[in-house]
């Protein structure tokens, strides 16, 4: 039987090879299954006592790199692995934007907006930069910036398609921003005495500055109703800002992509045009009143779809390669939380 070769991953890709869409629905039918069967079982564990308090998104690539990693990753399932990665992970991005909605950001108020922007510029410039400085890969280094400035896991696999890390960065980053926001959960509820904060103030510091959405309810709620509420809405408002973010860094990779295809000839990084579809759906929940089990039913849905991706992630994840990156990341990673935390609750002092 005649077998046909995968095209070579392109330069700074995924690590996957160029997806064989060609062969239709047939070809990528079974890495759809298996990414699907992934998520499925991720939605599952977390109705195990102790499990909940960890993202689907988590528990996906987990599972992903687990199997890869212990088993193998059937070579029928590539196209539909490199599908999910690619197609399903998109079409997730923009679906984000129907949990948002301008009212929300505007609930937050001028000074709460204030306190989250700056909050999340300082910590990426702060990030990237310490990350050069003390010899971690740029495109690893802003993985992580985004991973803890915006929003955790979706944040990490939104910047890749536009800083296109291998999947062991991905991986590395979606780790360290696991930890660290989970040390966030477990001891910022401990915290509000101590640092004389309000329900108001504690929500906005935990929105601000907790890395997953799952971990600022989780963590904002223990200290009230009030704190979580509003610790959800800050946090929200701070997904809203992932699409300005990716887009700028889509801009600046195809400056530096143009700049070396003059000396390499390599091709142009791709700007992230369905960051466009993002904005649009904002707009359109914000305009439109979606009733709340419908948007329930899409948020779930949309979480779903993040997790397939981020389990097709963990079917392309090399622990070995992993361990090579050596503690670097991970030291880069815990300034980073420190420094989120520290400078968060000094703007929430001074202006929130």
């Amino acid at each position: 039987m005649a077998t046909t070769t995968a095209a070579p991953a392109p330069p700074g890709g995924t690590g996957i090879a160029a997806p064989p869409y060609a062969g239709g629905a047939f070809a990528i039918t079974p890495g759809l299954l298996l990414t699907g069967a992934i998520a499925g079982v991720a939605f599952a564990l977390r109705e195990l006592p102790g499990v909940a308090t960890f993202s689907p998104l988590i528990l996906a690539i987990l599972i992903g790199t687990a199997l890869n990693n212990l088993v193998g990753t059937p070579a029928r399932a590539g196209a539909g692995v490199a599908f999910s990665l690619r197609r399903v992970l998109r079409c997730a991005i923009v679906l984000l934007g129907l949990q948002l909605t301008a009212e929300q950001v505007a609930a937050v108020g001028a000074g709460g907006v204030a306190v989250i922007a700056l909050t999340l510029a300082a910590t990426f410039v702060f990030t990237v930069t310490l990350g050069r400085r003390i010899g971690v890969d740029r495109g690893l280094a802003e993985l992580i910036a985004a991973g803890t400035s915006i929003c955790g896991a979706s944040a990490v696999i939104a910047t890749n398609t536009v800083t296109r890390a291998s999947d062991e960065d991905v991986a590395y980053a979606i780790a360290c921003v696991t930890v660290f926001g989970s040390i966030a959960m477990f001891t910022y509820p401990l915290l509000p005495g101590l640092l004389h904060l309000d329900a108001h103030s504690y929500g906005l510091w935990s929105g601000a500055s907790i890395h997953e959405i799952a971990q600022v309810v989780a963590a904002a709620f223990q200290d009230g109703k009030e704190a979580g509420e509003f610790g959800t809405v800050a946090k929200l408002t701070r997904v809203m800002m992932l699409a300005p973010v990716v887009i700028a860094l889509g801009l600046l990779a195809a400056r530096r992509a143009r700049g070396e295809s003059r000396h390499d000839g390599r091709g142009k990084a791709p700007m992230p045009w369905f960051v466009l579809g993002f904005i649009a759906l904002v707009a359109v929940n914000s305009i439109i009143a979606v009733p709340p089990e419908v948007r329930a039913a899409i948020a779930t849905g949309t979480t779903f779809l993040l997790a397939m991706a981020l389990a097709a992630m963990g079917l392309e994840t090399n622990i070995g390669k992993l361990k090579a990156k050596g503690a670097r990341p991970l030291a880069l990673a815990a300034a980073s939380f420190a420094f989120i935390a520290t400078f968060s609750l000094t703007l929430v002092k001074l202006i929130g």
